[in-house]
């Protein structure tokens, strides 16, 4: 089994956009989903958007492989900060539940720091939702660790 990563190409649009309604599927049923879907997850038709960033040369798209085969994907764009620098925002980063626990994600990661390294960004930035214990643990395994906590309350029952 070979474990890789590579950039994504339109060829592979159709298949990435099946894994990112798999996620918004699997994250919005979770604490502050529902908020994060209608706020920051992706719009419909996701593919819409996943066309355009394949398309900026500010983002990138990577697809995670097992044997050639895509099984994961990550979505990060350059955003700017106030002090002139700017960081990589992981939006995404997403693994087939049969294909986790043997590195796609590792190997996902570890081409966004790449990418990130080779435009000079000073950081990584992604979210993880309340509650999701994974997700935080695989992130800190690669030294991202919480910066700020998000707070929200419904207002209509």
């Amino acid at each position: 089994m070979i474990v890789g990563a590579r950039p994504a190409t339109s060829a592979d649009l159709a298949v990435v956009a099946e894994m990112a309604e798999a996620a918004l599927g699997e994250l919005r049923p979770l604490r502050g989903g529902e908020v994060w879907a209608n706020s920051d997850g992706r719009t419909t038709p996701v593919r819409t958007g996943l066309e355009s960033e394949l398309a900026d040369p500010n983002a990138e798209i990577f697809v995670g492989t097992i044997d050639d085969a895509p099984v994961g994907y990550a979505a990060v764009h350059e955003r700017a900060l106030h002090d002139g620098s700017a960081i990589a925002r992981i939006t995404d980063l997403y693994v087939i539940p049969a294909a986790r626990r043997v590195g796609v994600g590792e190997s996902l990661i570890l081409s966004v720091e790449a990418w990130a390294r080779r435009r000079a960004l000073v950081g990584l930035d992604s979210l993880a939702l309340p509650g999701d214990r994974d997700t935080k643990n695989f992130f800190e395994t690669f030294g991202l660790v919480a910066r700020a906590l998000e707070v929200h309350r419904r207002l209509d029952g």
